[in-house]
C-alpha cells in the first residue's frame, strides 16, 4: 500500500459525526447539506427515467442534452461557455480528484488557500504532490481575509496548481473579482494552473447583478490554465444524487474524458436526467433555496453573535457560521463533549487546517429555522450562560 494513502488523515469531521450517528437526541449540523428533500420535479425525472429503462451506459463526458443545459446555464451566468468546455462528472467531489488527476504529477507543487474542506488539501497528497498552505486570518470581527500579497509571493514558476475555494467552506469568505484578476494574472506569468471549486457560487449573499458569486470564468478566456469545479449538491438540493461537471480548456476535454472512463466510466443515464429537470426548474428552485439559506445564515448569526464569549460574522457565501468559543481547547474535542454532553452536532475547525484550531462550523442549512434555535439553546445551556 502506497505511504501517501497510509500517512492520509482520517475526517475530522466524520470521527465526530461517528459519535453522535444513530442518536436520536442529538441535533446534527456537521456536514454540508441541507436536511430538505430535493424538489419533486428532479426526483421526478429520475423516477420517469428508471421507468423508460435508462439504466446502460452513457457517454463518459455525460449526455449531450445535460451538457447543452449547462452551457446554457453557465453562459448565462459567466459569459460564454461551449459545450466542448464541459465534463459531467459523479459529484463534486468526483469532479475535483478527476482535476487532480489532469494536472498534477508526483512531486509536483500545490499551493492551497485554507482552511479549506480537507479533501481539498487531501486529494493533491494522494497524488504525491507537495502542498504548500496559505492561510486565511480571522478578523477582529470573526470574518477571515485574505493576504493577497502573502498568496501571490507562494506561487512561482515551480507552481504547477493553485487550489482555491471560493466561497469557501467552512469560513464564508470569498474572492472579489479585483483578487480573481490578479491571481489570474501572476498564474498566468508564472504557467501554475488554478482549480477554483465554486460550488457554493450560487450561495452568495451579497448584492449581485447576476446572482452568484465572482468567478473566474468572469474574466479568463476558454484557453486559460483554468479548471473549474461545479455541483448539484447545494444549490439544487442534490447531495446525495451525485452530480458535478467541470469547465475546462477545450483542448482538456477530450482527455478529461479518458479519465472518467478510467474512474467512473460514466454518470448513471437516470442521475443526469434528474439534473436537466434541476436545470430547467432552476428559476424556482435556486433563487428560493438562496433565500432561505440567507434567512437561516441570519437567524443563526444574530443568536450566536449573542453569546458572550463568541467571534463569529456573517458568511457572504455558503452555508456555514464558522465561530471561536472563548476559553475552549482542542476543536475535536470540543465537538465531541458537544455531542455527548449537549446533544449538538458540529464540525471542528481543526478540520480544515491548523490555523482554524478553536473554531466550529455550523451548517445552517435548515428547513425548519426553529431546530437553529434549538441548538443555540443546546449551546448557549452548555456554556452555562
Amino acid at each position: 500500500m502506497r505511504n501517501a494513502l497510509i500517512s492520509l488523515q482520517e475526517s475530522k469531521i466524520r470521527e465526530v459525526a461517528n459519535a453522535g450517528m444513530g442518536r436520536s437526541d442529538v441535533l446534527p449540523f456537521w456536514f454540508g447539506e441541507s436536511d430538505e428533500v430535493t424538489p419533486a420535479a428532479i426526483r421526478e425525472a429520475a423516477a420517469a427515467s428508471l421507468q423508460r429503462g435508462e439504466t446502460f451506459y452513457s457517454h463518459n463526458l455525460g449526455l449531450s442534452e445535460l451538457r447543452e443545459h449547462l452551457s446554457a446555464y453557465m453562459s448565462r451566468l459567466h459569459g460564454d461557455v461551449g459545450v466542448d468546455r464541459l465534463a459531467v462528472t459523479s459529484g463534486g467531489v468526483n469532479a475535483l480528484m478527476l482535476a487532480m488527476q489532469a494536472l498534477i504529477d508526483a512531486g509536483d507543487e500545490v499551493v492551497a488557500v485554507t482552511p479549506v474542506w480537507p479533501n481539498l488539501t487531501a486529494q493533491p497528497l494522494v497524488m504525491g504532490a507537495h502542498l504548500r498552505c496559505v492561510a486565511l486570518r480571522p478578523q477582529s470581527d470573526g470574518a477571515w481575509a485574505l493576504d493577497l500579497d502573502e498568496l501571490l509571493a507562494a506561487i512561482g514558476p515551480s507552481t504547477r496548481l493553485l487550489v482555491v475555494n471560493a466561497p469557501n467552506n467552512p469560513t464564508g469568505w470569498t474572492l472579489s473579482a479585483a483578487e480573481q484578476r490578479a491571481i489570474l494574472d501572476h498564474c498566468r506569468r508564472t504557467g501554475t494552473w488554478i482549480l477554483a471549486d465554486e460550488v457554493y457560487e450560487r450561495l452568495y449573499y451579497e448584492p449581485t447583478p447576476r446572482d452568484c458569486a465572482p468567478s473566474f470564468l468572469d474574466i479568463a478566456a476558454p484557453g486559460d490554465r483554468l479548471v473549474v469545479a461545479h455541483s448539484f449538491s447545494k444549490s439544487f438540493l442534490m447531495t446525495g444524487w451525485r452530480l458535478g461537471w467541470l469547465v475546462m480548456p477545450p483542448s482538456m476535454t477530450p482527455h478529461m474524458g479518458k479519465l472518467v472512463e478510467f474512474n467512473t466510466s460514466c454518470v448513471s443515464v437516470f442521475t443526469q436526467r434528474a439534473g436537466i429537470a434541476a436545470l430547467q426548474h432552476e428559476a424556482e428552485i435556486t433563487p428560493r433555496v438562496v433565500a432561505h439559506m440567507r434567512a437561516c445564515r441570519d437567524t443563526l448569526v444574530t443568536l450566536l453573535q449573542a453569546l458572550p464569549g463568541v467571534d463569529v460574522s456573517s458568511a457572504k457565501g455558503g452555508m456555514y457560521a464558522f465561530f471561536r468559543l472563548a476559553g475552549q481547547g482542542d476543536s475535536l474535542e470540543v465537538a465531541k463533549r458537544l455531542v455527548a454532553e449537549a446533544g449538538l452536532g458540529l464540525a471542528p475547525g481543526n478540520a480544515f487546517g491548523d490555523e482554524a484550531q478553536g473554531w466550529l462550523r455550523w451548517c445552517f442549512a435548515s428547513q425548519d429555522p426553529q431546530r437553529l434555535v434549538l441548538g443555540v439553546n443546546r449551546l448557549k445551556n452548555w456554556l452555562g450562560l
